[in-house]
């Protein structure tokens, strides 16, 4: 479960201003209207464990009545599980739904969930009982006991407030990509120190510092925009372990320097700047090696020869 103040930066990042608005996006029925009305003295309220599901009760009632802007809220909360168990299934129906009816944010989420889906929680389903209601969160389970943990780790509980909340967006969305959050987290701090705003001389842009080249590569269309800057960076490094089948400093090196260079070298460039960042992420992350999808993209040719 996220924080308060994390989860406001992290709806922020996606567009939405804040978890619950006094207003909803266009023109509404009266009766939603009076729905986000609720939602944000919700918001206004102080602070309690099912706050976020009696939202997330309001929504369901919202988008079954047809409100797009719900249905995206929703799938929001869906999304990364607040007030809701998380569900990327239904988080992609709900953002497939409002999508259609021409909400832009829905769109983006949509492209960035990288799921089609129709399963719609029984909430908002137009057959369920009217006064059917979204499942709570389950109970956050105890820790496992201590386990070794990597430099990164330490690395972003010193962070300081204002770029904490990247945090949790990254461990939701790795999730979607089948990555490491922990190698994701590693790339960031090494790329940009966890600065949204971030741009190199080079052009690179953003939290994973995109050169224009790859964002157009992988459909990001603002950089800087926290949430299209990731999809962008995690969709590059998935396709880049694929390619490199699981071998991370690969995968880093043409992350630094393209993989046009990492094949013609047939491994890490000699290039300083190149082998400073791999022995860097790779140091922070702790690992040489990380899953990866085979029937993604066919190996580097160069591969086991």
């Amino acid at each position: 479960m996220l924080q308060p103040a994390a989860w406001r930066r992290v709806c922020a990042a996606l567009g939405v201003l804040a978890l619950m608005c006094s207003e909803a996006r266009g023109a509404e029925a009266p009766r939603v209207t009076e729905l986000f009305g609720r939602a944000a003295q919700l918001e206004a309220g102080a602070e309690s464990a099912d706050r976020n599901w009696q939202v997330a009760v309001l929504y369901c009632e919202a988008a079954r009545a047809g409100s797009a802007e719900a249905q995206y809220r929703l799938g929001i909360l869906y999304a990364f599980g607040q007030g809701v168990p998380a569900s990327r299934p239904y988080a992609a129906a709900l953002f497939n739904l409002a999508a259609s009816m021409g909400h832009e944010q829905a769109g983006r989420m949509l492209e960035s969930i990288e799921l089609t889906s129709v399963a719609l929680p029984g909430c908002v389903e137009a057959d369920q009982l009217p006064d059917r209601l979204p499942e709570p969160p389950a109970a956050a389970a105890e820790p496992a006991g201590p386990a070794a943990s990597a430099p990164i780790e330490h690395m972003v509980r010193a962070l300081p407030p204002a770029r904490r909340w990247i945090v949790p967006l990254v461990h939701a969305m790795s999730g979607w990509y089948a990555l490491d959050p922990k190698l994701v987290l590693s790339v960031i701090a090494v790329e940009s120190n966890f600065q949204a705003q971030a741009r190199s001389p080079k052009d690179a842009m953003g939290l994973m510092q995109l050169i224009p080249a790859t964002a157009d590569r992988f459909n990001v269309r603002n950089a800087y925009d926290a949430s299209q800057n990731l999809r962008g960076g995690m969709r590059y490094l998935r396709w880049l372990l694929a390619y490199y089948r699981g071998n991370v400093r690969y995968a880093l090196a043409a992350y630094n320097a393209g993989e046009g260079r990492v094949d013609r070298y047939k491994g890490i460039p000699p290039f300083p700047e190149t082998r400073t960042y791999v022995s860097r992420v790779v140091g922070l992350y702790g690992r040489a090696s990380h899953d990866f999808d085979e029937a993604l993209v066919t190996a580097a040719p160069w591969l086991g020869r």
